[in-house]
């Protein structure tokens, strides 16, 4: 065999090499990032077009009064940040169906005052330290508000905060990939750096002549 057929053997080896492994990379990260993809790009239109959603938040409000045992309990900081005690927070989550283990709350010498805002939605809880009355107020305004929250990472927490980052990776990863396919396919299909310029291009334009 001549050095050319080899070196040309070679060639074609190494190429199906990085075309199986850039396929397959390919796959996983559209395989891990299509749901992530289709819910921000949804919420992308609901978010650009938010003026032509109406909205219907529902507002519902709480009074209780927290029983004597448990207001000797809020004698505690005068002022700061600072958890509820956990019988005073179990009492309150158990008449208002709430999650306030652990939850931050401002002190001050009149109340204690807890704000629990959630993708979606907003609430807040107050305790009068001499009285004992407590109110709750929930703020719900509805799926499309809770996918936009998601899509802004806004009041999602860390967890979703770490989901966003792993998808923000997944994507560079297609993305990536799928730029490197492109370019082992550009000799046979003519319009891939075209239509590749023309994504880069389109952008730029607007931002350049159209954003003010």
């Amino acid at each position: 065999m001549s050095d050319s057929s080899s070196d040309l053997a070679t060639q074609q080896q190494r190429r199906g090499f990085w075309l199986r492994t850039l396929h397959q990379w390919h796959w996983i990260s559209s395989a891990m990032c299509l749901v992530g993809m289709l819910l921000f790009a949804a919420t992308g239109l609901t978010l650009n077009h938010a003026a032509l959603i109406e909205a219907k938040p529902q507002v519902s409000n709480h009074r209780l009064s927290l029983p004597a045992p448990m207001l000797e309990r809020l004698k505690g900081p005068e002022e700061g940040h600072a958890p509820l005690p956990a019988s005073v927070s179990g009492w309150l989550s158990g008449e208002l169906s709430l999650r306030l283990s652990g939850k931050q709350a401002e002190w001050s010498a009149e109340e204690v005052y807890l704000s629990m805002p959630a993708p979606g939605e907003d609430a807040w809880l107050s305790i009068d330290r001499e009285t004992g009355a407590v109110e709750y107020e929930r703020t719900q305004r509805g799926w499309i508000s809770y996918f936009n929250d998601l899509h802004k990472g806004r009041n999602a927490g860390p967890a979703w905060g770490w989901f966003i980052d792993l998808f923000a990776i997944a994507c560079l990863v297609f993305a990536i990939t799928g730029l490197f396919l492109l370019q082992m396919h550009a000799r046979q299909r003519r319009m891939t750096w075209p239509l590749v310029g023309l994504g880069l291009l389109l952008p730029v334009l607007i931002a350049l002549l159209l954003i003010h």
